[in-house]
């Protein structure tokens, strides 16, 4: 399986086009009796102020020189998110990726030192929702990543694959949509990633909701917000996360977890720094 550029372009644009009314931007409706939902291309062509012709041959995939002026007015006729704007930027220029280095070697000592002088859970993530540097708050809250394989060590495989994980969060479900829309967003910088396309394969074969999300075309960028985990030693906690980007690093980023003070949840988190490896033995061993 491949990630086709040309392909996710013209399925991206049908899909955003397809959830938007006349009335979403404020056109009559008139004319022919509407078979399928959303704009029409001249409806769209029109709001983005370019040809019938030259949308058309865009929404065909045909990304080939188009100017950043003409996306971002596409962009705004389809009322983009920042993030779907960067995919559809993405996905216009997108070229095989320069051969490098194993990214689970590369992230520097320094990085790793900061890690283990973080108090709450944290770690280093990569493309294709890698997971390459924890510390050990991370390893007692989501179990022991060392034990797994380099390749398993991945965001995508463990939602999709792992019960175990799947039974760690609360709502697995908005997870699982969030985790298929960071590896869209990925996908679209390196379409021609044989890992990736061979990740993307595999879920496809082996889950039904991974299908089914992948084909809902969403596009997030990982950033902030709150997750419920239901975690075998403490119980419930909601925690809140943050994401914080490397620019000297692409692709790579930083997630911490942390609670409210106060809260059970902060108590929770901080029976298990205190228990420490205690606590990722017993849920590696349930794992």
């Amino acid at each position: 399986m491949t990630v086709d550029p040309r392909t996710e372009l013209s399925d991206f644009l049908r899909s955003r086009r397809a959830r938007l009314s006349p009335d979403d931007v404020g056109l009559p409706r008139y004319g022919r009796t509407r078979r399928v939902p959303g704009l029409r291309r001249e409806e769209l062509a029109q709001l983005a102020g370019v040809s019938v012709a030259y949308y058309t041959r865009l929404e065909q995939g045909n990304g080939r020189n188009v100017s950043t002026e003409v996306l971002d007015s596409i962009a705004r006729a389809l009322r983009l998110t920042d993030a779907e704007r960067e995919y559809l930027g993405n996905l216009t220029r997108s070229k095989p990726p320069k051969k490098k280095a194993d990214p689970r070697s590369m992230v520097r000592p320094a990085l790793r030192h900061l890690l283990e002088g973080i108090a709450v859970p944290a770690y280093i993530g990569g493309r294709r929702t890698d997971i390459l540097a924890w510390n050990p708050m991370a390893a007692a809250l989501f179990g022991d990543w060392g034990r797994l394989e380099p390749r398993d060590r991945n965001w995508a495989r463990m939602i999709f694959l792992r019960p175990q994980t799947q039974e760690l969060f609360v709502n697995w479900e908005n997870k699982a949509a969030d985790i298929v829309a960071f590896l869209r967003s990925d996908a679209a910088c390196c379409a021609n990633d044989p890992e990736m396309a061979a990740l993307i394969g595999e879920l496809s074969l082996k889950s039904d909701l991974f299908r089914q999300l992948w084909a809902a075309h969403e596009v997030k960028e990982k950033s902030f917000g709150t997750k419920r985990l239901r975690h075998p030693l403490v119980g419930e906690l909601t925690l809140s996360y943050e994401t914080l980007r490397m620019p000297n690093e692409p692709g790579m980023f930083l997630s911490t977890y942390h609670a409210e003070p106060g809260t059970p949840s902060a108590e929770g988190l901080q029976l298990l720094a205190n228990w420490g490896a205690d606590a990722t033995s017993s849920v590696t061993t349930k794992a």
